[in-house]
């Protein structure tokens, strides 16, 4: 049993980001099914201790347990729902790292996930359509972040090309507003606190997506957090584009190193510009492997 837990460990640390969220959600959702067998057990419900960490949509409850909005994203109400949830994350998460960072992406799982829960509570307390349910309704799953993850993606590439079954390749920005007209489809449905938060988490994408453009990183402040509470400040990697430092003298060789790293960096560059003006299908060989490679640093 030691063994099985060392080699989860290890893979854990060895793993990409969006693995590592993955690993969670999987680990929660096992570990709370388990404890929920023991009480059941003993003729007890676990409903009762679990609704402390999903997301309720009445604001006095909310104040009971701030920590909802952050312990609701790794919370799933069956084995469909986190199944779905950590394929669609593992999917987009690839194609992410491939266009931002590992840090971004920890960062915007956050972002995106508070975003959904904000957006669930205040139209849940605004609308009346939903004054019955505000008292009894909780919000839990991954979807709100990882609709912020694929939003962002869609956002920065919107002509890459990404294939389905029975229907072919289909463009980023056509998928992502399927996904979010649909949501809208589906706000007075059985399951409109889901697709509200849905909503509000691919805002939370875009907002990422197009500030980083104009050169502000609005998930920078959710990694400082989770750096200072973590006491870890390189655990994850900074932005593809750090400042370049150069040494001379004695450092001759830190020099040469930046200046390759540089040409790397440029070389990254030129073709995420070619795939997005002309689609991934447009690539070389040698430039999809370049980005593959790239996106796994």
């Amino acid at each position: 049993m030691g063994d099985i837990i060392s080699d989860i460990r290890n893979r854990y640390k060895r793993a990409d980001i969006h693995l590592r969220f993955i690993y969670v959600n999987t680990g929660v959702f096992f570990m709370t099914a388990l404890v929920g067998i023991l009480l059941l057990l003993f003729n007890r419900s676990s409903e009762s201790i679990f609704r402390w960490l999903d997301l309720p949509s009445s604001v006095s409850q909310f104040c009971h347990q701030p920590w909802s909005l952050i312990t609701y994203m790794f919370m799933h109400a069956d084995l469909i729902h986190l199944l779905f949830n950590m394929l669609w994350l593992y999917f987009f998460g690839r194609l992410f790292l491939i266009f931002f960072s590992a840090r971004h992406l920890r960062g915007l799982y956050f972002l995106g996930g508070i975003c959904g829960g904000l957006l669930y509570i205040l139209a849940y307390n605004v609308f009346p359509y939903f004054t019955d349910f505000v008292n009894s309704s909780y919000l839990l799953g991954a979807s709100a972040s990882v609709l912020a993850i694929s939003i962002a993606v869609a956002v920065k590439a919107p002509e890459y090309k990404i294939n389905f079954l029975f229907v072919g390749a289909v463009r980023l920005k056509y998928v992502a507003s399927v996904m979010i007209v649909t949501d809208l489809l589906m706000i007075t449905s059985g399951n409109a606190g889901g697709h509200i938060s849905h909503l509000g988490g691919a805002l939370g994408g875009w907002l990422f997506a197009s500030s980083l453009t104009k050169g502000h990183d609005v998930t920078s402040w959710i990694n400082k957090a989770i750096d200072f509470c973590i006491g870890n400040r390189t655990l994850f990697y900074r932005r593809r584009k750090s400042k370049m430092k150069t040494y001379y003298g004695k450092h001759r060789q830190d020099y040469e190193y930046n200046i390759r790293k540089k040409e790397q960096s440029d070389e990254i560059d030129r073709i995420l510009d070619k795939l997005k003006q002309s689609g991934y299908d447009h690539l070389t060989t040698e430039e999809k492997k370049r980005l593959f490679d790239a996106g796994k640093k």
